[in-house]
């Protein structure tokens, strides 16, 4: 029960961001009743908010439509292979696409979405948090509506160490656990969880992998990134296995009372209490993500799912409807509630839900309203890809040749080169 328990806060949380393997396929809710049936592709949430949205906003549509449930696997590079292919076929059952924040570009570009425009514009972006917000958003355009967000905080233990302050970096943790003979829980497998590190100190550093006119410009910040990687991994504060670590076992070094810090999302929270007990959860701190360099602020990740409207779509009038009621507050409340995920409105952090589902509510609409977007181009695949091969495996990192690498690796994959 405690193991399954566990998978399930895992799935909810990580899922949003990156990649958590799970089955294959896609299996089906039907939209039998009332109205037109609308189809919404979206991963498989296991705590069941996908379905109370759905069937509130069915409800609330007067019979005009029925959302059917379409569930897409938990794995983001599943999800994103199945719905790729029905999507490049031109497939006018998707009505909706639960998209990973980092598909907007691609997507768009391809013309598998539609644009959201006027009215509907400011519909999916107003009272929305920065970051999310974004994320939406691809050449003056928005392509979709922010449903939930996520990112990731430090947790660490209180009763071993201090509460961090503000400008706590990733050298003075890694100095501190490494002198305590406890480990740094970090996600370091070469997978999308890794890109989301390495990103996030790049950004910290003040670098960005690709900019808004798609040129890489990451600067002297890789090398700052490939220095943090490579002291954390020859240090005593490497995890055991780092090189193949993922969220959860970050969350199971973390529970076996290895480590004093855990980076990872708020999943863990609720899985220490399931699998530890409560007692063990009250020793749970939690603060900002580590800065990158003292005196920039630090740049947290950031995932989510918004809603896009198929372009191959018979029903789009309904669609964009559907979406709007989809990704209404009420709805981004109850997938605090049952699925443990932030909401993307501000507003919707004021509501009891969120407030008693995250104890950290505040830090999160922080963190995730000055997180920093994966980039944003149609070749994210193979960007991400240039990223994790430069990178990994972490303990072979050498600091002073990673920024040549990888420039070099970036600008091949921009335009779809071998590298």
């Amino acid at each position: 029960m405690r193991r399954d328990r566990s998978k399930r806060f895992l799935a909810a949380f990580a899922t949003a961001a990156l990649s958590v393997v799970t089955g294959c396929g896609f299996s089906d809710t039907g939209g039998g009743g009332r109205g037109q049936t609308l189809n919404w592709y979206v991963f498989n949430e296991p705590g069941g908010a996908n379905e109370e949205a759905i069937k509130k906003c069915n409800e609330e549509s007067n019979g005009r439509y029925n959302i059917a449930y379409r569930r897409l696997p938990t794995d983001a590079n599943q999800q994103r292979e199945l719905i790729v292919r029905r999507l490049a076929a031109e497939d006018s059952t998707v009505d909706l696409v639960g998209m990973d924040v980092i598909w907007t570009a691609e997507f768009a570009e391809a013309g598998w979405i539609e644009p959201w425009e006027g009215d509907r514009a400011l519909a999916a972006t107003e009272g929305k948090l920065e970051g999310p917000r974004k994320t939406v958003e691809y050449q003056d355009k928005v392509w979709a509506i922010p449903f939930t967000t996520n990112t990731q905080l430090l947790f660490y233990r209180k009763d071993r160490v201090e509460e961090p302050p503000e400008d706590f970096t990733w050298d003075q943790m890694i100095e501190q656990a490494a002198a305590d003979g406890k480990a740094i829980e970090v996600q370091a497998a070469q997978y999308e969880g890794f890109t989301v590190w390495i990103n996030s100190l790049i950004a910290g550093a003040g670098g960005q992998v690709v900019d808004e006119e798609g040129d890489v410009n990451v600067g002297p910040s890789a090398t700052k990134a490939g220095e943090i990687v490579s002291e954390l991994a020859n240090s005593a504060a490497a995890p055991p296995g780092m090189a193949n670590n993922k969220e959860d076992q970050a969350r199971i070094g973390f529970e076996s009372e290895r480590s004093n810090y855990q980076l990872n999302y708020t999943f863990i929270y609720p899985s220490a209490a399931e699998n530890v007990g409560e007692d063990f959860q009250k020793k749970i701190g939690w603060a900002r993500y580590p800065r990158t360099v003292a005196d920039m602020p630090s740049r947290p990740p950031l995932g989510g799912i918004n809603i896009g409207v198929g372009a191959f779509s018979e029903h789009k009038d309904l669609a964009f409807e559907a979406a709007q009621c989809l990704a209404q507050p009420a709805n981004q409340a109850v997938a605090s509630e049952l699925g443990g995920l932030p909401p993307t409105t501000e507003s919707a952090y004021g509501l009891a839900k969120v407030e008693k589902a995250l104890p950290f509510a505040d830090l999160l609409r922080e963190s995730i309203e000055e997180g920093t977007p994966r980039p944003v181009s149609p070749a994210y695949s193979d960007i991400s890809l240039a990223i994790q091969k430069t990178y990994h495996p972490p303990e072979n990192v050498e600091p002073d040749k990673v920024r040549d690498k990888l420039e070099d690796r970036l600008k091949k994959a921009a335009e779809g080169k071998i590298f």
